[in-house]
């Protein structure tokens, strides 16, 4: 048990690591790795789905993302390594992929995409599959986490509103792709 907690905690440490690295390498370039953000409808940035979650604009970009990222991450985590991987694979191409698809004409960088589908995976993971730790989690979450529902919505031109919206339509899918078992056999915890 302790191993498996040691686990999930290392996964997420890796993952910030990762972010934190990629960002440092970027405000070393002056920021010349955010090209490779989305740029809708563009085939030669249609690759770049992958790299969008890891790259952001301002440390203070990277510091917020990073705080949500964690909270849910951990929060998904308590199902399994394999399940959170896969749910975070499925997010991040399908999230951007759609960005791409209707996403405005600009660069989309940041892992809020990430965080908005963890956010709402959290809680449609309660509707979908109750049990009572599902319950319990959708119900933190709602409490201390559901003013994010607003950042769904346009309301500054400097964030894309589309990969949060996106990016929570896909959490929300997932918890129902969960439930029908779409990611392997559902464990009972």
């Amino acid at each position: 048990m302790t191993r498996k907690i040691s686990d999930k905690f290392k996964l997420i440490l890796y993952l910030c690591a990762l972010m934190v690295g990629v960002h440092v390498l970027n405000v070393v370039l002056n920021y010349q790795l955010n090209r490779f953000g989305i740029y809708p409808r563009h085939l030669d940035s249609l690759w770049t789905v992958f790299a969008a979650p890891f790259l952001h604009g301002s440390t203070a970009h990277l510091l917020n993302n990073l705080v949500g990222f964690c909270i849910f991450s951990a929060l998904v985590l308590v199902h399994s390594i394999r399940r959170y991987l896969l749910n975070s694979l499925f997010i991040i191409v399908a999230g951007g992929v759609l960005v791409w698809l209707f996403g405005r004409p600009a660069t989309h960088i940041g892992a809020s995409g990430w965080v908005f589908g963890l956010w709402s995976l959290c809680i449609a993971t309660a509707w979908f599959e109750r049990r009572f730790i599902n319950i319990l989690i959708a119900l933190f979450v709602v409490l201390f986490y559901g003013g994010l529902i607003y950042g769904v919505l346009p309301t500054d031109a400097r964030i894309s509103f589309e990969a949060h919206l996106f990016g929570a339509l896909m959490g929300f899918y997932c918890a129902f792709l969960n439930a029908k078992g779409f990611f392997g056999k559902r464990k009972r915890i």
